[in-house]
């Protein structure tokens, strides 16, 4: 019997694959669990919309962050931080930091995981930092920290 699955199951396939089993390990195990659909002519178009869909929500956000690594792109960003004698700050400007400084420039707040620091900041100046807004996608933005109250 040909079953889509519809989660992946361990040494039979991925999610979304169609494979061929056995009648009783599709209707005993497989389909009452939820792990699999059996591959009628309904369902697989379905599974041919799904996928559509899903490329072109993917091609969408890698437009949304070609478009955002475009308005990034040369762009100053500062960031205001107590510092000390030296110019060395009273703790560290982080990557949630720079998030916080980089949302008036795009609208909303990018994860500050998909920032990339050597290190927390710990003096005043200006820094290059690249930001992953998609796996295809960086942009690098000068970042200066400034010294305030």
């Amino acid at each position: 019997m040909k079953v889509i699955l519809r989660q992946d199951v361990k040494s039979l396939g991925k999610a979304g694959q169609v494979v061929e089993v056995a009648d009783g390990y599709a209707r005993n195990y497989l389909i009452p669990r939820g792990l699999a659909v059996e591959a009628t002519r309904q369902n697989l178009s379905s599974l041919e919309e799904q996928r559509r869909q899903e490329d072109r929500r993917a091609r969408q956000q890698l437009e949304q962050a070609r478009a955002d690594a475009r308005k990034l792109e040369g762009k100053v960003v500062t960031v205001t931080a107590r510092a000390g004698e030296g110019g060395r700050l009273y703790g560290s400007v982080t990557a949630a930091d720079v998030a916080a400084a980089l949302e008036p420039l795009l609208g909303y707040r990018p994860d500050k995981r998909r920032i990339e620091l050597a290190e927390p900041i710990r003096h005043v100046g200006r820094y290059q930092v690249t930001i992953r807004l998609h796996p295809e996608v960086s942009a690098r933005v000068a970042v200066d920290v400034t010294a305030g109250s």
